[in-house]
């Protein structure tokens, strides 16, 4: 018989690396090994050969008598197959799986048996922490209770269930798992076959959100947000659906309570304003116009009277005078004539011009805008930043006032600020006892914008806040 054959399968087993591969004979000594059985375990061949397999056995095996019954195992069933810690030369444990095989010659007596063993440390630790990765994310997910949490079959059954979706919709996992999701709909939208269509997108998508009603097991119904995953296992076969729902019905009240609350404040503002332009006309045209009349009159007058009456006549007429540039302060107050006539930055320099000296505070007005703002963005940005520069007035004790305004995200950026004591209030929550604060906030927010506050006690104030250019803009 052509040895070659034999010859080759020998050199084949002595090469190999990633495998242990090693005879031993009927006692379990140790009677040939190869390169990967050094690489593996540690020893060289001749430092080897000749000793019991059980030294590569943990004590705790050797006492249970482990080795023995493997290979009683491998000579009653053919082969063993075994993974288990086992030691290398310097004493170091490594995770081995172990295949032992009972071998005979071709007149079927018993002559040892094969054995190789594979180093799986590296392949364990990776498996351990997946597991452990998985059960740290499944105690995760069943645990979580503001999200219900659960999978769905490719038909859309309830498969899993965790306490967020027990105690969001009402079921038990045992009573709900099974059962068709659409469950959680309204007959309404059964009826309209919402749920095979958010299914049939979510496949077709990858994903699907949305937000609408949904049904608990005592036939309540809650807001819900509600995100549907199509998943796939690694082969790329659809395995069913993932469903995340949080109930939203607290915020969603509270965003309609506000929205009803930014609209009455809105419509209080826009009625203010309609009353306040009608005053200022009202005594623009009556009232100015009337007492500019009577000091006419008072004027030509007092040319001919004699010298002793001159006098007091011309005394009523700067009385007249004074009344009448008092009430167009009003009327500027009320409804700055320059805000309709020339816009947002002419009627404030108008009022820094006519107000700051008098408080003594220096004043400086920055701008850069690149689109004028609507008449309504206008008047609100006017009224704040003259609550604004008032509180400065009455609070600040501050020497100098900025004022900027600025084109910003399809709006304008209004920013007051002055160097005055700061205060502990910031943010765009100013606390129920600063109704000035309060006001300013309204009244952006009613406009669809936003305002904050930023200060600190010694380092001044600044009051920012943005006006979109039309009510549906979003900064």
């Amino acid at each position: 018989m052509d040895d070659s054959p034999r010859e080759d399968l020998g050199l084949l087993v002595r090469g190999v690396l990633d495998y242990a591969i090693l005879m031993l004979d009927t006692s379990g000594h140790i009677i040939s090994w190869n390169a990967g059985a050094e690489r593996i375990k540690g020893w060289r061949a001749d430092e080897i050969i000749g000793q019991h397999f059980s030294v590569f056995y943990p004590p705790e095996d050797i006492a249970a008598g482990k080795p023995e019954r493997e290979l009683e195992t491998a000579l009653a069933e053919g082969r063993l197959e075994d993974e288990g810690w086992r030691l290398r030369k310097d004493g170091t444990r490594f995770w081995a799986n172990v295949v032992i095989t009972t071998l005979y010659d071709d007149a079927g007596r018993h002559r040892g048996f094969g054995k190789v063993t594979r180093d799986m440390t590296e392949r364990r630790a990776a498996e351990q922490a997946l597991r452990e990765s998985e059960e740290r994310f499944r105690l995760i997910v069943q645990d979580v209770v503001d999200y219900g949490i659960f999978m769905l079959d490719t038909s859309g059954h309830i498969i899993s269930w965790n306490a967020g979706a027990e105690r969001i919709k009402g079921w038990r996992a045992d009573e709900i798992i099974g059962q068709h999701f659409s469950v959680f709909y309204p007959a309404v939208d059964i009826i309209a076959r919402k749920p095979e269509r958010e299914l049939e997108t979510a496949l077709a998508e990858g994903r699907l959100e949305d937000e609408g009603w949904r049904i608990r097991k005592d036939g309540t119904r809650f807001w819900a947000n509600v995100v549907i995953t199509a998943l796939y296992d690694d082969a790329g076969r659809h395995r069913g659906f993932g469903k995340v729902t949080r109930d939203m019905t607290e915020r969603r009240t509270a965003e309609r309570t506000l929205g009803e609350r930014r609209r009455l404040v809105g419509h209080l503002v826009d009625a203010q304003e309609v009353e306040r332009r009608r005053i200022a006309w009202d005594v623009h045209d009556d009232s100015i116009q009337s007492m500019v009349a009577v000091g006419m009159r008072l004027q030509l007058l007092a040319d001919r009277l004699p010298e002793e009456h001159r006098e007091g006549v011309r005394a009523l007429d700067e009385s007249v005078r004074a009344a009448v540039g008092r009430l167009r302060t009003l009327v500027s107050r009320l409804r700055p004539p320059d805000l309709d006539r020339h816009g947002l930055v002419v009627a404030l320099t108008g009022h820094l011009e006519e107000s700051l000296p008098a408080w003594g505070l220096d004043y400086t007005l920055r701008h850069d805008l690149t689109a004028e703002p609507t008449s309504e963005a206008a008047v609100t940005g006017y009224r704040i930043c003259q609550e604004a520069l008032t509180n400065v007035h009455k609070h600040a004790r501050a020497s100098r006032v900025e004022v900027s305004l600025s084109t910003v995200d399809k709006g304008t950026l209004f920013r007051v600020t002055d160097d005055g004591v700061g205060t502990a209030v910031t943010g765009t929550d100013p606390g129920r006892d600063h109704f000035g604060l309060i006001e300013m906030r309204e009244r952006a927010e009613a406009a669809h914008g936003w305002w904050s506050l930023a200060s600190s006690p010694g380092a001044g104030t600044t009051v920012e806040f943005w006006l979109p250019s039309a009510p549906d803009a979003q900064p």
